[in-house]
């Protein structure tokens, strides 16, 4: 268990600080750390600046990390800005070319770091001369009191096995009412460069809710924090946060805000509250409604549906058999659809699912809201707590998550197919066009032949950019969102995604569709 420490422990500690506790990271004045966060620093501390800048540096670049060969990961290279670099030489050229606010920032971040640890090292002296936990946090503001004593920790440690063998990504969320919601906004900013965390972060009055990278010593300490805090210590517990393997590679930058919802569904908190959810389902329950569901005879006149919350790139590569899978490109579209389909789900009992539970939270309140549905079920923990118990369950393909992995692998079913040709594949990559960034199926063969674009028009428009780089003025569209319906009528024809043997998606009567989600980095969290 981390302690926290107060960082008033004298004014004799004062040359040993930073002199910018109201330092914005991103503040843009801070574009020569030469002159301007060296200004900043006393003379102590102006020392470790080389080391800090160094460190920063280094750590960026580990972040870019990717095996050389899928079959031999003992050579690196580095992936960024969509670009694959083979050798140190050409990866530094680049960072300093092209990245150097993120490196001063991460200097920034770094510096503050080493003075929080030097503060805290030299302010305790014993266990009693650390300030307790509180309830009240309007009696004191200060967030660096709710920060962990990372004293024992070098700033290697805290950094080392960030990339994808060794690091880990924790998804997290929780409902409950917080009355300031910038004041954990701060603290959670605060935290997360505490402990070299990347990704994304939202706050509101309802909660929050979490996606964020590092080693595996930042986010287990991230954890017991969270799990110590009075704000959420009653409200979560350990099994609330779930794991994979990542790191903060997954995530370009952390971002931390606070926004009207959680998850954006588009309807305001004080209409359809999280405080009246459908029925939440342990995997196990879970998994013995989905085999009774599947077990009926014919599903079409069934008395239950089986409904993916998420959204239709998401499904395309991994769901539960039978389900019936929405063809939104958005959450916040979701409410539209059930309005749209609402003769669908009369009389109906609903197993409901999403990644990791939270838009099942809200998602079912608005279901419940309408008075329709016999029962309303949801699966807690969502698909993720699902595929530890079950990775050989009901549920079929990849789990689609919101970070540079786009997706986790849980068992060997490939149900999706590459866009040109048909075959077999699962694995996502960005639309070459820059200005389109959707998400597009296309195989290796395929790519090889050039088609590396998720529509003809958008193909063409690549070829275009190829001859004139200068023309930039495309617009982010093209005729895969144009040709699908914003929200999608189920009636009155109920399409079902099939549960066939070979498990091969509805690719409907004119071929395989091939367009996915438009994706702006970063996006926003959704779990």
């Amino acid at each position: 268990m981390p302690s926290f420490t107060s960082p008033d422990q004298g004014d004799d500690l004062e040359a040993c600080v930073l002199r910018f506790s109201d330092l914005d990271l991103k503040d843009t004045r801070l574009i020569n750390p030469s002159s301007s966060l060296k200004a900043e620093l006393d003379v102590s501390t102006k020392k470790k600046y080389p080391y800090a800048k160094k460190k920063a540096f280094a750590l960026f670049v580990k972040t870019k990390e990717v095996p050389a060969c899928p079959l031999e990961c003992k050579e690196k290279w580095w992936r960024c800005c969509q670009q694959l670099f083979r050798d140190q030489i050409s990866i530094h050229r680049h960072v300093a070319t092209q990245h150097a606010d993120e490196i001063r920032y991460q200097t920034a971040s770094v510096l503050q770091q080493l003075a929080v640890t030097l503060n805290t090292s030299k302010g305790l002296k014993s266990e009693d001369n650390r300030i307790p936990l509180q309830e009240d946090f309007s009696c004191n503001p200060d967030v660096s009191i709710w920060l962990p004593d990372i004293s024992c920790f070098s700033p290697d440690e805290l950094i080392s096995g960030q990339g994808s063998d060794g690091g880990e990504v924790l998804l997290y969320y929780c409902y409950r009412d917080l009355e300031d919601p910038h004041w954990v906004c701060a603290w959670q900013t605060a935290l997360c460069q505490l402990l070299s965390l990347t990704g994304k972060v939202r706050i509101a009055t309802e909660g929050i809710n979490g996606t964020v990278g590092g080693s595996k010593l930042a986010t287990r300490l991230y954890v017991e924090v969270m799990l110590s805090c009075p704000l959420f210590k009653d409200f979560m517990c350990k099994d609330d946060f779930k794991t994979s393997k990542g790191g903060a590679c997954c995530f370009p930058e952390l971002r931390v805000g606070v926004f009207e919802e959680i998850v954006p569904m588009g309807i305001s908190p004080n209409k359809i509250s999280y405080k009246k959810p459908g029925i939440h389902l342990s995997p196990g329950e879970f998994h013995k409604e989905v085999e009774k569901f599947l077990s009926q005879a014919n599903e079409e006149q069934s008395g239950t549906i089986l409904l993916d919350c998420r959204n239709f790139y998401e499904s395309k590569i991994g769901r539960f058999q039978g389900c019936l899978a929405p063809d939104i490109r958005k959450f916040s579209y979701f409410p539209s659809y059930i309005d749209k389909n609402l003769e669908l789900f009369q009389g109906k009992k609903v197993l409901m699912y999403c990644t990791g539970g939270i838009r099942c939270e809200r998602g079912s309140a608005y279901l419940k809201a309408k008075g329709v549905c016999q029962e309303v079920f949801q699966l807690k923990g969502g698909i993720h707590k699902y595929l530890e118990e079950f990775p050989d369950g009901f549920y079929k393909g990849k789990l689609f998550v919101f970070d540079e992995r786009y997706a986790l692998s849980y068992n060997s079913d490939t149900v999706s197919e590459c866009s040109y040709c048909g075959v077999p594949w699962d694995q996502y990559k960005l639309c070459s066009t820059p200005q389109c960034r959707q998400l597009i199926l296309t195989c290796p063969a395929c790519q090889q032949q050039g088609f590396t674009a998720c529509c003809v028009t958008c193909q063409d428009k690549g070829r275009r950019l190829a001859l004139s780089p200068t023309q930039n003025s495309f617009k982010e569209e093209c005729e895969c969102t144009a040709r699908r319906p914003r929200i999608p009528s189920e009636l009155p024809r109920q399409v079902r995604l099939p549960m066939s043997p070979e498990l091969k998606p509805d690719i409907g009567e004119d071929g395989p569709r091939i367009c996915e989600e438009k994706q702006h980095f970063p996006r926003p969290v959704q779990s």
